[in-house]
């Protein structure tokens, strides 16, 4: 067994996710992270971890993240830490990266 593993964003399905649609690599159970490459929509949902940390890294585009209901502008090479609790979304038209710490898991998605 390696102790590498190689990816291409380019060669995964997009899936809905509550910002948008994501491409997800490295999100097995158990990863320690993922890496999602994510086309922020305008109908993204608010929403919160338990115990995931994202960081995100704006791409391109210019928005704003709204985080625990406080509006912080954004744009291309800002990057934001979202700890667990967090409630946010990402409001604008633009592309990020998304890191999740533990890597993502479906059932960490809250929704007030």
């Amino acid at each position: 067994m390696k102790n590498f593993e190689i990816a291409n964003l380019n060669e995964i399905e997009p899936t809905k996710c509550p910002c948008g649609t994501t491409k997800r690599a490295f999100a097995e159970p158990g990863s320690v992270a993922s890496v999602h490459i994510v086309e922020i929509s305008t109908e993204a949902k608010v929403h919160y971890h338990k115990k995931m940390t994202e960081i995100y890294v704006i791409l391109e585009g210019e928005g704003y993240m709204e985080l625990d209901g406080e509006k912080v502008p954004v744009q291309p090479m800002t990057t934001v830490k979202i700890k667990p609790g967090c409630r946010h979304r990402a409001v604008g038209n633009f592309k990020i990266i998304n890191i999740p710490v533990p890597a993502f898991d479906e059932s960490d998605e809250y929704f007030d």
